[in-house]
């Protein structure tokens, strides 16, 4: 409950597309029923929601798709378990080749990156700023920019073509609490929106 509170403050900040669920330490019972909590908070306020790493859990949470990685269910898989509609975004590290398979494959997004440090887990990748370029100029499909993403250097990602921020840490630990994160956040991609696409 205290968790919805915040959540729900932060998303009254400003616009969130998304939200992405990543409680790996729970049993899958405590997973649905948190996860069930923060979509519906997040429904009320337009904001889709994503599973990480279980796409059969999906339908019990009642989100709107999963965020894969390489050790995770494949994308096939994944899309046979949710459906047509549902959003499926893979991690592709800092690969062009693992990015290009998603793309064929189906994935609605692919997320790259560690592009900075970051306390949430030990990043297995390096990703450069020059790999969201080349995608956002090669690529339809949107890129998410990940990995140590704060106010501080999010410009910079913007910048360089990411479609989309994942920024966990950025907002949550953030000194003046997460709305004032988020309410940042949301200018800067305002700014380098009215110069792009």
């Amino acid at each position: 409950p205290a968790f919805c509170e915040l959540l729900e403050s932060t998303l009254k900040a400003a616009p969130v597309a998304c939200l992405q669920i990543r409680l790996k330490t729970l049993e899958n019972s405590a997973l649905i029923q948190a996860g069930k909590a923060i979509t519906a908070v997040c429904h009320a306020h337009n904001v889709e929601v994503i599973l990480n790493d279980h796409p059969d859990l999906v339908a019990d949470i009642g989100a709107d798709g999963a965020h894969i990685g390489q050790e995770d269910m494949d994308y096939f898989s994944s899309r046979e378990v949710l459906g047509g509609d549902a959003i499926i975004g893979v991690t592709c590290h800092n690969s062009k080749e693992l990015a290009f398979a998603a793309a064929k494959a189906g994935a609605d997004y692919v997320a790259f990156g560690a592009f900075f440090d970051t306390p949430t887990k030990v990043p297995k990748t390096r990703a450069e700023l020059e790999i969201l370029s080349w995608w956002h100029e090669a690529v339809e499909i949107p890129s998410v920019a990940i990995g140590g993403i704060t106010v501080e250097n999010a410009g910079a990602v913007i910048a360089a073509g990411a479609d989309f921020i994942a920024v966990s840490s950025g907002v949550w630990a953030h000194p003046d609490g997460p709305g004032a994160s988020v309410r940042s956040l949301s200018s800067l991609c305002a700014q380098h929106s009215s110069v792009r696409r």
